[in-house]
């Protein structure tokens, strides 16, 4: 019998339990406060500083940086400490942005904070929505069971063919919306190629490819990715008001993007090669899965006729001579269709939830950085500083450098911040050496979509990290060979087969 039990018993008063104390042990992360500190530091040593000396071009003309400008600087550097370290979620790291600028009176309220709300967000933010639909509906898996059972059970084709599909999707939805949808499908293929839950050669080639070629698939419209959106807004605003059209966009970069999913494709099976050539019985599999769909449902059909109405309004804005249809904003085309799923009850209210609102803010935020550092002359401060480093460089070694300077740093921060941040800088420094906009625009936009080596680059590089198929350093390791591949066909096409298409090089 206890102590407590024979006091119980002995018809004295119950005595109050006394509550055991247990100290909780705070465990704090050094790492995560560190790079805070780090971001801070380097916010407020600008802050704090005097001026820096004036920015000369080679012509001898010099450009001071102002105050704002020089905080500016600040700000980014906190910014890209904070999204690349990942100290809290990002899409907090951009309210920090817009606040930080209203506090310290980098910018007005007015102008920090409504780039949140920039109609290049909320073309994202529709993109975002027509993918749920697409998944909400059941199309993305019968499109991914018609893929299947066309390309059979060998392996090889069995990894073309995905490619070919998610390449495919993000024509039309944004490339992480595309890898969640495409994911769990890769993993019940993998499931048939293997009863282990080990790695495989095959696994890594599936998820890996998947990852690179979401990316490399995403480049061709402005409907894959938030980064076309963003860098053509900032492209209008920083060129005096030219617009990169709809149609233009994916008539310069389809050749690009579809030989490098060919050529991510030709690394996969020879560095990935699958153990096995055939997964028997996938072919039963997938028949069964089609056939329990049934006919394509009416959702199903909505949202294919939506997307053709988008289409066609884009088709009406770059060729309608029509002012009504040729003056029609890109986000207000996309909010048709978001108004139209929400109208007939494709999507509920409750899928609001499903839209990733830390990608949103991201945006926003990387709107408002990029916009910051335009509209306070440290875009062009920075820019004229470094245009002494290239002022007798060959043209194509410059666009060249330009280009790899946003593939380091997409691999580091979100693509669509990479974008944002750069170009102003790039298309100052274009001006200076006779090379005109559109080269420069095109040639970051190929490599801001396709960071091959770190996690944290993209969105569907995490996703495709998630099948556990292989690790971080795998994943930066092999992403050389495809990062140097771009590099080589980006030069080719800026020499030769982008001339010969008609696109603008240098400035006559």
């Amino acid at each position: 019998m206890t102590d407590i039990e024979t006091t119980a018993g002995s018809g004295l008063p119950d005595m109050p339990h006394e509550k055991i104390k247990t100290s909780r042990k705070i465990v704090v992360d050094w790492k995560r406060l560190f790079f805070i500190c780090l971001g801070l530091a380097l916010f407020f040593t600008f802050y704090f500083m005097d001026e820096l000396p004036d920015a000369v071009d080679p012509s001898g003309k010099h450009f001071p940086l102002p105050s704002e400008g020089r905080m500016a600087l600040g700000l980014f550097l906190m910014a890209a400490v904070w999204w690349i370290f990942e100290v809290m979620p990002i899409g907090a790291t951009a309210i920090a942005i817009g606040l930080f600028q209203v506090f310290f009176r980098i910018r007005t309220s007015d102008e920090a904070l409504k780039d949140f709300f920039d109609p290049s967000v909320w073309f994202i933010f529709g993109s975002m929505v027509m993918g749920l639909a697409f998944s909400h509906s059941g199309l993305t898996k019968r499109m991914a069971y018609k893929m299947l059972g066309v390309v059979g059970e060998n392996t090889k084709y069995i990894l073309l063919g995905t490619f070919i599909i998610i390449a495919g999707m993000t024509l039309i939805m944004a490339h992480t919306a595309v890898a969640a949808a495409i994911f769990p499908l890769l993993i019940a293929i993998h499931s048939l190629y293997s009863d282990s839950d080990q790695p495989t050669r095959f696994g890594k080639g599936l998820f890996i490819g998947m990852a690179w070629t979401a990316g490399a698939g995403s480049v061709i419209t402005f409907l894959g990715s938030a980064r076309a959106v963003a860098g053509a807004g900032m492209f209008k605003k920083f060129t005096g008001g030219t617009e990169i059209g709809f149609f233009e966009l994916s008539y310069y970069m389809v050749p690009i993007g579809l030989l490098m999913v060919f050529f991510i494709w030709l690394i996969v099976i020879f560095i990935f090669k699958p153990e096995k050539d055939r997964i028997h019985g996938l072919s039963e599999r997938v028949h069964d899965l089609s056939k329990e769909m049934g006919p394509m449902n009416s959702k199903e059909k909505f949202v294919i006729i939506m997307v053709g109405v988008v289409l066609f309004l884009f088709m009406m804005k770059s060729f309608s001579p029509i002012p009504f249809f040729k003056d029609m904003d890109r986000a207000a085309i996309m909010m048709v269709a978001t108004l139209a799923f929400f109208l007939f009850k494709i999507l509920e209210v409750t899928e609001m939830e499903n839209i990733p609102w830390n990608i949103i803010l991201l945006f926003g935020g990387a709107m408002s950085i990029g916009y910051c550092l335009y509209d306070t002359k440290a875009a062009e401060w920075m820019a004229v500083s470094w245009v002494t480093w290239f002022q007798k460089a060959p043209w194509l070694l410059f666009v060249l450098a330009i280009a790899f300077l946003v593939l380091v740093l997409t691999n580091f921060i979100m693509n669509v911040a990479a974008i944002a941040i750069t170009l102003p800088i790039s298309l100052v420094i274009a001006n200076y050496l006779g090379v005109a906009p559109h080269v420069i625009f095109f040639a970051s936009l190929a490599t801001a979509g396709m960071p091959f080596n770190l996690l944290i680059g993209a969105a569907p590089n995490a996703i495709a990290y998630e099948s556990k198929q292989f690790t971080a350093g795998e994943f930066f390791l092999y992403g050389l060979i495809p990062s140097i591949v771009l590099m080589v066909v980006l030069a080719v096409f800026c020499y030769f087969i982008w001339p010969l298409m008609g696109m603008p090089v240098l400035i006559r």
